[in-house]
């Protein structure tokens, strides 16, 4: 299944390793997921200047979005109850 990111960016669930809550001060080990990221050109900010509020780390890219981790979180679960179902 498919996930919407925010602003226009969908990406499938399968693709997801992690959602991180980007709301308390980010550790060192964040800090430096992001800056491989964009060292690598992999950083997708899809969202407006300080507006973030989940990093979503996938097999080939890392996004910033400002969708809050928890309402992804249950996006991401609710798809993979459907899956599970099928």
């Amino acid at each position: 299944m498919y996930i919407h990111l925010g602003n226009n960016y969908i990406i499938s669930t399968q693709n997801i390793i992690a959602i991180i809550n980007l709301n308390p001060p980010l550790n060192e080990d964040i800090k430096d997921i992001m800056e491989i990221a964009r060292s690598e050109r992999k950083l997708v900010n899809i969202s407006e200047k300080g507006k973030n509020k989940a990093l979503i780390l996938c097999d080939d890219r890392v996004y910033l979005s400002p969708i809050s981790s928890n309402t992804l979180y249950k996006r991401a679960s609710h798809f993979a109850e459907e899956d599970s179902n099928d």
